[in-house]
């Protein structure tokens, strides 16, 4: 099929070109997915002059959004929605007098190929017309990134991140020099905004190699340049009793455990916990299109970062009572310095804050109805969340305490509630039988915020079965009140 038929919008700007006689040239991640057989929704061209004036002649044929990304350097982004898919087309201006220069700014020689679009018509042999003047096809086949110079760093430090991503993404080894080069100028990293660095960050987070990255971004010593927070955890000791690991490793293990869950259970498309309601749960965007999979990754690397605070010798013993309230604090610092949305920070927090509770509950030897009621109670729509945190977080615990029996018993009992979790969402939801109304004129309470306590415990005797009617709710309302009085 003519590329043109699957993008007509190359058509558009081949006419824009030739009409407005300004070369333009399709370069970038485009063509090297394309020769990758990559699905791709954003497209970069490079423009030699007036790319401003392109892209909103452009804009104004497709009826997409102009986004201005730097008036000063003459770069603006179109975007349109297709076919329920967010299309991005990038225009700028040279970089530099001629083509050739203008690549020698670009990232890696990966993203140096480039076609001439007005070299051709229908776009069917758009493989035959790419250029590669630095190197890119060499590289692409051998799997390699490579920074096209010495300055690329300098020129836009992100791009040592995006190295990163661009690993996770397509598999590729980053090249010793390039690599070396990152280790040091680690520091320029400081100077990108979080918008840019939350971008290439949930990137790594989204594929299944995030432990294997993040661990690789701490060795170089750019994680802790990008979230400062982690320092705390560096020299935080807890080997012992159930761990194996410190705070910091152990952390960055946990990354790897839930990268192997989640792989595991989607070469089987979640058939044994979830299925399709897995794989929506965890593609799901709670905010600027990332992913809750990303996310959940995000909240195994800080869930212990409340640790360091919280340390405590007793007689020979550790303890870190409290981590989970106190690391809370501390993402949600984190999640704001990130700029990530808050409903993606509210997320973040809660995994955080009870990513302990499963723990809790398959520690006991029968967990009641009202245990399980309370655990979905609290955890709300991160349940299955924190469910999948805790198995990573157990994985990663393999300490002289640590038996294979309770790691197993652990690990059922969070599958058996993520496939309760799922179930329950298929029921009608329970109406409630009161409300802060019948408070006021049954009983003449005032509100206050011991409305939502009494509510609370009501609506837990009706999943529980035990009240069924407005009155037995009232009643139970009544006894409720009368204990509360006698204490």
């Amino acid at each position: 099929m003519p590329l043109s038929d699957i993008y007509p919008q190359l058509d558009i700007i081949c006419n824009i070109s030739k009409k407005e006689q300004i070369p333009i040239f399709l370069v970038g991640g485009f063509l090297r997915d394309l020769l990758l057989n990559r699905d791709t929704a954003d497209l970069d061209f490079a423009v030699e002059t007036d790319s401003l004036k392109v892209a909103r002649l452009f804009a104004k044929q497709i009826h997409g959004a102009f986004v201005l990304l730097d008036g000063e350097r003459g770069c603006a982004r179109i975007a349109k929605k297709i076919n329920g898919m967010l299309y991005t087309f990038d225009f700028a201006d040279f970089r530099a007098d001629t083509l050739r220069k203008d690549l020698s700014h670009r990232d890696f020689t990966i993203n140096t190929l480039v076609v001439d679009i007005t070299k051709f018509n229908k776009f069917d042999d758009i493989l035959s017309f790419i250029k590669d003047y630095k190197g890119g096809l060499k590289d692409l086949r051998a799997r390699l990134i490579r920074m096209v110079s010495a300055k690329a760093f300098k020129e836009d430090p992100l791009r040592m991140l995006r190295a990163f991503s661009l690993k996770a993404v397509l598999g590729f080894n980053i090249e010793k020099a390039t690599l070396s080069k990152i280790k040091q100028e680690t520091e320029l990293i400081t100077s990108v905004s979080y918008e840019r660095i939350c971008t290439e960050l949930f990137k790594i987070l989204d594929s299944n190699q995030a432990g294997k990255i993040l661990k690789s971004l701490a060795r170089l010593g750019l994680l802790d340049k990008i979230i400062p927070q982690v320092k705390v955890m560096y020299e935080c000791k807890q080997k012992g009793t159930y761990h194996h690991l410190d705070v910091w490793q152990h952390s960055l293990e946990t990354v790897v455990q839930l990268d192997k869950i989640v792989s595991t259970y989607e070469k089987k498309r979640w058939e044994d916990i979830g299925g399709n309601d897995m794989i929506e749960y965890l593609t799901e965007s709670l905010g600027g299109g990332r992913s809750r999979k990303a996310l959940i990754k995000l909240a195994a690397l800080l869930h212990d970062i409340g640790k360091p605070d919280t340390r405590r010798e007793e007689r020979g013993k550790l303890s870190f009572h409290g981590h989970e309230r106190v690391g809370q604090y501390i993402v949600r610092h984190i999640a704001r310095m990130l700029k990530i949305s808050t409903r993606e920070r509210i997320a973040l927090e809660d995994m955080v804050r009870w990513h302990l509770r499963p723990g809790y509950l398959s520690d006991l030897t029968y967990i009641s109805e009202r245990a399980i009621f309370r655990y979905f109670r609290d955890t709300k729509d991160e349940a299955v969340s924190i469910l999948l945190l805790s198995m990573a977080d157990q994985r990663a615990t393999a300490g002289p305490l640590t038996t294979e029996r309770d790691q197993q018993r652990h690990e059922q009992i969070c599958i058996e509630l993520i496939k309760r979790y799922f179930d329950k969402k298929k029921e009608e939801p329970i109406l409630r039988l009161i409300t802060g109304n019948d408070l006021i004129n049954s009983f003449k309470l005032k509100p206050s915020p011991v409305f939502s306590e009494i509510l609370s415990a009501v609506e837990e005797q009706q999943a529980l079965g035990k009240i069924t009617t407005k009155e037995e709710a009232l009643f139970f309302v009544k006894e409720l009140l009368n204990d509360k009085l006698k204490k």
